[in-house]
Formats: structure tokens, C-alpha cells, sequence
């Protein structure tokens, strides 16, 4: 794969994300919120994009990655995941369980005119793999952002302290924002106001708490070592184009987890980002977008057609 730094790609104007679209899931008793990036006509290609986010984040991470893609061609669409920012959230009696996600990731892909190209990070991107394994040919191909069927637990472990370090909540965005620049120690710019209404919602006791339902934690997420055998033999049935994007300085993924995905899938494609935490897109959307841009300009018109392994080191995602 060849780095082609994104700003010295012709650039459309971009246009601004829509967020007012619902999808139902659940045999209609759910729903999910969804929010497009539109592409000009002249300029849209072939391939459509659904982004699906980490655990713990919303849609609205893409908004950098998604509007900069739709710039150049690739209309996408991201979602709130159940549980998640403005989705719905199980009822009482309902257990957050993973079949729900990957279920609803088909649901998702499966409103699309055509097999979209999935970009899923972190918990995204593992539901997506599910969800590719128990309906072949639902994705035309897969962007995996920094996951692999088997993660270091010490990573896990340090973003679920990070997500329920204040159970009561912030006194303010304020103080928010200085507790995760401190967890994100690498991000230069700080999270504004408008960012932060995004992933935190006021109280009436006037107090912010995250967006996510804290039930996801213990029943979706603590224990999800136990699956990983599983979605390891999930992966092995993955035939369709698959790049992995992993971050240098990831404490989620590593060398190890990376040359056994590599195993596992041994069609897929890998690009390095050397100085990129777990948080990938994030941490350098440039470096990320012209990434997925060169993955998506070389895929095979045919969709389903498998690519040879390789490895490639990206320059950018400096922090």
C-alpha cells in the first residue's frame, strides 16, 4: 500500500453530515440513530461505506473520517450502536448480549442498495466479522481499525477504568474535558463543548454523565475474554477483502494478536501506523483516511475477490 498524504488529494467541498435518520432493529421495537455523509453526485464511486464505532463512542467519531471520504467519492453512513448515544437502549429483562450487535450491524448493511464496504473500529469491527461470517458476501470488504479476535487484557482493562472511573458523573464539561486529555495524553487539541455534548448528557441534578447505558459494561464488555476462541474460528470463515489498521502504540492490540489475525485470515491486507494509540482515526484522521482512500481505490471490482497478504508500515498518526 502507498501513504499518499490526504491533503494533496484533490478535495471536493465537504458536505456536512445529516443525523436525523432512524433505522428499526428488534423486529421494530428498536431502533437505531444514523447520521450520512453525503458525496457529490459527479464525484460518487462505487463502494458506500458503514461505520461502526467502538464500544463506549458514537457515530459521531466518523465525522472527520466520514465527511473526508465522502469529499472524494465515498458516500457512508454511521450509527449509533444499541445502548449507545441516540439508539435505544434494551429494555429492562434484556440483557446487552454480542449477537444483538452483529445482528444489527446485518440490519444495518442489509438497508444499503448495494454490499457496503465496512469500516468498523474496535467493537465495530469485531461484530462486523460476526456479522460477515453468519451472512457471507454482506460486506463488499472490511476496514478493521485497530481489533483483532484476540486482545491484550491490560488494554481492555485500562479503558474500562477510564469509562467508569466516575460513576456520578462530571460536575461540568470542563472537567470532563480534563479527564479524558489526561487518558488521551497524545491528542493536541482539547475536546470543545460541542464534542463533549456529543458523548455526555446533562442530568437533572445537573450533573454529566457518559452517553452509553452502564449496563454495558458488566454484561456486554468485562467478561468478553471469554469469546474471543470464538470469534477467532469466526474470522477463519471471513472471505471477503480485509484490511487491518493497527495503531503502533496500541495497548489493545499488539504484534502478537496482529500475526495471529494474520493466520487467521491470511487474505487480508495490514497497515501500520506506527505512532496511532488504540484510538486510530482519532488520533491522526489524515494519516487514517488516506489509508482506507488507497485501500478502497485498489479494491477489486468484483466484489468477494480475496487480495494477497501484506504488511505495510504508514507514515503520519504522529501525536
Amino acid at each position: 500500500m502507498v501513504y499518499r498524504d490526504v491533503t494533496a488529494l484533490p478535495h471536493a467541498p465537504p458536505v456536512p453530515a445529516t443525523g436525523d435518520g432512524r433505522i428499526a432493529v428488534e423486529q421494530d421495537t428498536l431502533s437505531l440513530a444514523v447520521r450520512r455523509y453525503p458525496s457529490p453526485g459527479e464525484l460518487q464511486a462505487a463502494a458506500t461505506l458503514v461505520f461502526a464505532h467502538g464500544f463506549g463512542q458514537t457515530g459521531g467519531a466518523w465525522n472527520r473520517a466520514g465527511q473526508a471520504l465522502a469529499a472524494q467519492g465515498y458516500a457512508g453512513m454511521a450509527y449509533d450502536a444499541r445502548g449507545h448515544g441516540e439508539s435505544d437502549r434494551n429494555p429492562a429483562g434484556l440483557p446487552y448480549i454480542g449477537d444483538q450487535f452483529a445482528d444489527d450491524l446485518i440490519v444495518v448493511a442489509g438497508e444499503q442498495t448495494e454490499p457496503p464496504v465496512l469500516v468498523g473500529a474496535s467493537m465495530g469491527g469485531l461484530f462486523g466479522l460476526i456479522a460477515e461470517a453468519r451472512w457471507p458476501g454482506l460486506f463488499r470488504a472490511m476496514v478493521l481499525v485497530d481489533i483483532t479476535p484476540r486482545w491484550e487484557h491490560a488494554g481492555l482493562q485500562r479503558i474500562l477504568a477510564f469509562m467508569t472511573a466516575f460513576p456520578e458523573g462530571f460536575d461540568s464539561l470542563e472537567h470532563a474535558a480534563g479527564v479524558i486529555a489526561a487518558y488521551q495524553p497524545q491528542r493536541r487539541t482539547r475536546k470543545s463543548p460541542d464534542d463533549l455534548r456529543e458523548l455526555l448528557r446533562e442530568g437533572g441534578d445537573g450533573r454529566w454523565r457518559w452517553h452509553w447505558d452502564p449496563r454495558l459494561v458488566d454484561e456486554l464488555a468485562r467478561d468478553s475474554a471469554q469469546h474471543q476462541d470464538a470469534i477467532a474460528e469466526t474470522a477463519r470463515q471471513v472471505r471477503c477483502p480485509v484490511l487491518l489498521i493497527s495503531g503502533g502504540r496500541s495497548d489493545l492490540v499488539s504484534e502478537q494478536t496482529v500475526e495471529e489475525f494474520k493466520t487467521l485470515v491470511p487474505h487480508a491486507r495490514h497497515a501500520h501506523l506506527p505512532q496511532a494509540t488504540h484510538m486510530v482515526a482519532g488520533d491522526d484522521n489524515d494519516a487514517f483516511t488516506a489509508t482506507v482512500l488507497e485501500y478502497l481505490a485498489g479494491l477489486s471490482a468484483a466484489p468477494g475477490t480475496v487480495e494477497s497478504d501484506v504488511t505495510e508500515s504508514v507514515p503520519g498518526a504522529s501525536p
